[in-house]
């Protein structure tokens, strides 16, 4: 529909209406002769008259804590699916899904599709926001992008150790988690071929923390009840409680 068709449609069907919605509706557009089609659209979608087109997955954005695919156990891929168009399709959109928000680490599961497959990596833009304190604390190290299929997890070192943890999955809060230090990991690579790789300190929080989300796991599971925050506590409370927290990448 054009804006000028879009005008004469309200002027047929909506301004002829004597309801109190569309008196609201008149006093705010009475010195308008059209209005553009996509006003129209987002008065209704105010309204959820229109409703958003449904997106299937994998999406492009990350699921919240809530959806249901996230508390299931994500289903392991054959060998000879993990080359089809479909499987290829949903690792590049993992991919995507991951540069888009900045991610250390994201899982399948957190697009919409249960598939054991996890995305990890951290590079120097990822490490800027530590200090040297820090890095040598969490015992945090450059990784290059990993993707594993199907992994599996044996602990080296059972003595576990305590740092903040978040996830763009439970949007706006951290809390402290426990993990094991160190920890073996074998599974296949997006070609198919075995991988295997010894991880300690931060990067094995990180993919401990992933392998969680294919096994329908958040870290709210395990983390320490006490030590769960807000992240802009105090900014709420700087600008009286009005504060907006996207859930898409801005």
């Amino acid at each position: 529909m054009k804006c000028t068709e879009a005008g004469i449609f309200l002027q047929k069907n909506i301004l002829s209406r004597t309801d109190s919605t569309c008196n609201l509706f008149i006093k705010m557009h009475i010195s308008a002769r059209y209005i553009s089609y996509k006003a129209a659209r987002n008065w209704y979608a105010n309204l959820k008259l229109v409703k958003p087109t449904p997106q299937d997955p994998p999406f492009k954005h990350v699921v919240q804590i809530g959806d249901p695919t996230l508390r299931q156990v994500a289903v392991k891929l054959y060998e000879d699916e993990i080359g089809t168009p479909e499987i290829q399709f949903l690792i590049k959109r993992l991919k995507y899904v991951f540069k888009k928000y900045n991610c250390v680490g994201l899982s399948a599961p957190q697009i919409g599709a249960s598939f054991q497959i996890l995305l990890a990596e951290f590079n120097h833009d990822h490490l800027k926001i530590y200090s040297k304190k820090e890095i040598e604390s969490k015992e945090i190290t450059l990784q290059p992008e990993t993707v594993i299929i199907n992994p599996v997890m044996k602990v080296l070192d059972y003595n576990k150790v305590i740092f903040s943890e978040s996830c763009e999955s439970v949007k706006g809060f951290y809390a402290d988690v426990p993990r094991y230090r160190k920890i073996e990991l074998k599974g296949l690579t997006e070609e198919g071929k075995p991988i295997s790789l010894i991880a300690q300190g931060w990067w094995a929080r990180i993919l401990q923390h992933e392998i969680d989300h294919l096994n329908g796991k958040l870290y709210t599971d395990i983390m320490e009840p006490k030590t769960l925050t807000c992240s802009c506590w105090n900014i709420v409370n700087e600008r009286g409680g009005r504060v907006q927290i996207p859930f898409g990448h801005q």
